[in-house]
């Protein structure tokens, strides 16, 4: 390993004591910090301040947000930042030092960007916040890491499934289901982790604003940045999950829980291209499905006009609306995901569905955590 890099690794943890920050009266210890470590920290300005020690780099730098900020260097080889406001929500970032891109050691690792990266919450009102921040007062379900062998892959996989509180008390109940799917360059963990999935639906069943139901979160094959793979198209990309979600996945979550397995107790949603996935998968299953969701779904080509889409099936509006229960799309306000001409087709095509727009927010994880907690409320409310 790099000597600059194991410099870094053993200062940032041994000296986060010492202190160096603008207006650092008003800056807090990221949430996303790992134990002890005070630096990153987020002002009441909404800027992130940085802090590494790298005696014998050169250059560094920190990527985030789509800007690369300079951090200057003191006498004892201490590296700072700070950089402009930032959106409030969840942020990937990585250090740059001497032209190689690291994760911060002061930072807890999330898998995006098709990579471990470092990650920072600039946080929101705790009012504003409430609906995906832990509640010590209400129940709490339990995420469970399952391993099942794929045979279409001829490879083991893994799930996380969540389960709310009364799956461990109700033990003849049985339990509608949520497959919620990751974006492009994020796994699996990415709803559990990045995206407080379990405090969202632990809020909402305790307040009696969702129904209990389990939610299950899989990798969705588009863990990479598509054209990592030489000649892999847009179609292919991630098109193999959908095979191995019908006959595989599906089958294992019926058969190892408390599952109700009608299409009118089963819904899948996703971001980003697991919207993509979700469409993909469920309007050419509807067989198997009823309520879908697309949290700024890579969904482009439908805003060239959605006649011909899956079969024609927009166009028979009657029969759709009869069929799906729940039709959702959502997207930040700025991030120009085209969802918002995508519903107005809708419209005008009489497909019922709920558009909804998280205001201020960009194509990111705040977005997507207001998506779910605008979609969980409408899912499963029919009679089982």
């Amino acid at each position: 390993m790099n000597k600059t890099i194991i410099t870094i690794l053993l200062a940032s943890v041994l000296s986060v004591g010492n202190a160096y920050c603008a207006n650092e009266s008003e800056a807090i210890t990221a949430s996303t910090n790992v134990p002890e470590a005070q630096y990153p920290k987020v002002d009441g300005n909404k800027r992130a301040h940085f802090r590494i020690h790298a005696p014998e780099a050169n250059n560094v730098k920190v990527d985030i947000c789509g800007k690369k900020y300079d951090m200057t260097r003191d006498n004892d080889g201490w590296w700072s930042a700070v950089t402009n406001p930032l959106v409030v929500g969840f942020h990937y970032y990585f250090i740059i030092v001497d032209g190689v891109s690291v994760i911060d050691p002061s930072s807890e690792a999330f898998y995006g960007c098709g990579r471990m990266s470092g990650g920072i919450e600039i946080p929101e009102s705790a009012e504003a916040a409430a609906y995906y921040t832990f509640n010590k007062d209400v129940p709490h379900g339990q995420v469970r890491e399952c391993k099942y062998y794929s045979d279409i892959e001829n490879a083991e996989r893994r799930c996380f499934v969540y389960t709310p509180a009364e799956y461990e008390v109700n033990h003849d109940k049985k339990y509608p289901v949520l497959y919620l799917q990751h974006g492009m360059g994020e796994d699996e963990r990415g709803w559990h982790q990045q995206g407080m999935m379990a405090n969202i639906l632990d809020n909402q069943i305790a307040s009696g604003k969702c129904v209990p139901m389990i939610v299950v979160m899989d990798y969705g094959n588009c863990g990479y940045i598509f054209g990592s793979r030489p000649g892999e198209t847009r179609e292919q990309f991630g098109a193999s999950f959908t095979p191995i979600m019908l006959n595989e996945l599906i089958p294992y979550i019926d058969k190892n829980f408390r599952t109700l397995s009608d299409r009118d107790n089963r819904a899948m949603a996703g971001l980003s291209w697991g919207g993509h996935e979700t469409f993909e998968t469920t309007l050419r299953n509807l067989d198997k499905f009823s309520h879908i969701g697309s949290f700024s779904g890579a969904l482009f080509f439908l805003a060239n006009g959605i006649d011909k889409a899956y079969d024609g099936i927009f166009t028979n509006a009657d029969k759709f609306n009869s069929d799906v229960h729940t039709f959702f799309l959502g997207m930040g306000s700025e991030e120009n995901f085209g969802s918002d001409k995508i519903s107005d087709a809708l419209n005008n095509a009489g497909i019922k569905h709920t558009y909804y727009t998280s205001e201020g927010t960009h194509h990111e994880w705040l977005t997507w955590r207001r998506c779910l907690n605008e979609f969980l409320p409408l899912i499963f409310k029919q009679k089982s």
